[in-house]
């Protein structure tokens, strides 16, 4: 199951679950990660999701080896599944809760823009890694992380491809608490069920006058984001590092 689906006291928790390869997003995790918010969002009996990962990380982000695979076989391309989870995201109706568990990169962090509470164990690491592998912002990101932290927090995020520490993502406000790792999922739901307590209706109003402001900069984002990356996506320099990244793996 590349997906684990557990529902508790009207709060449904979506667990990334590939933990040999770090939970790294293929097709059909985007896919199914997407169909399940949306299953979540008709839900009348969920009033909160928490997304969290299985074993020791988050998200290790896109799958490289398969960017690889589409970049190098023109019969895989066409549009990735990673726009329908953005879509699903961006219109995600109820809370959404994310439990950084461990290592998250690529939109394993830029999915934080769209979290409504974001807790993070104290062990755990956030990566930006686009320039290091060569493309643009995805996600939104360079929409919503200025947004969340601030310009100059979002530049170094997005610029550096440097990691951050749970201290340091708290000190930006990427993230809301930070946990010890035992205590992070019971943090997590202990916080959603609080939530959860409160009329469907009333979380979905406030949710929507909060969000509702910022959907037409996410598209804007997305379409300027998906141009660039379209432009740099097997360039020498993002073909290199993906040649660098498949080939220390496969070693």
């Amino acid at each position: 199951m590349i997906l684990q689906i557990d529902d508790a006291n009207k709060v449904r928790t979506l667990t990334l679950n590939r933990p040999e390869a770090l939970n790294a997003f293929n097709e059909t995790l985007y896919a199914a990660t997407a169909e399940a918010l949306s299953a979540a969002a008709d839900d009348p009996d969920v009033a909160v999701v928490v997304l969290t990962g299985a074993g020791r990380a988050f998200s290790a982000g896109n799958d490289l080896k398969e960017m690889q695979a589409r970049i190098s076989d023109p019969s895989l391309g066409g549009e990735s599944n990673f726009t329908a989870l953005i879509d699903a995201l961006t219109r995600f109706p109820k809370p959404l809760i994310c439990a950084v568990n461990g290592v998250g990169v690529g939109i394993g962090a830029t999915i934080l823009g769209y979290a409504d509470l974001a807790f993070m164990s104290s062990t755990a690491r956030l990566k930006c890694p686009f320039t290091s592998l060569g493309v643009a912002p995805e996600a939104a990101s360079s929409y919503l992380l200025p947004q969340l932290v601030g310009r100059q927090n979002a530049a170094w995020l997005l610029m550096s491809s440097e990691w951050v520490d749970a201290d340091e993502a708290l000190r930006m406000g990427l993230v809301w608490k930070v946990c010890e790792p035992a205590d992070l999922l019971t943090e997590a739901h202990r916080h959603a069920e609080i939530l959860a307590s409160r009329p469907i209706s009333s979380l979905i109003a406030v949710k929507h006058t909060m969000v509702e402001p910022l959907r037409p900069g996410i598209a804007a984002a997305s379409a300027r984001e998906n141009a660039h990356f379209a432009e740099l996506m097997g360039s020498h320099a993002n073909a290199a590092a993906l040649a660098d990244f498949t080939g220390r793996r496969g070693s």
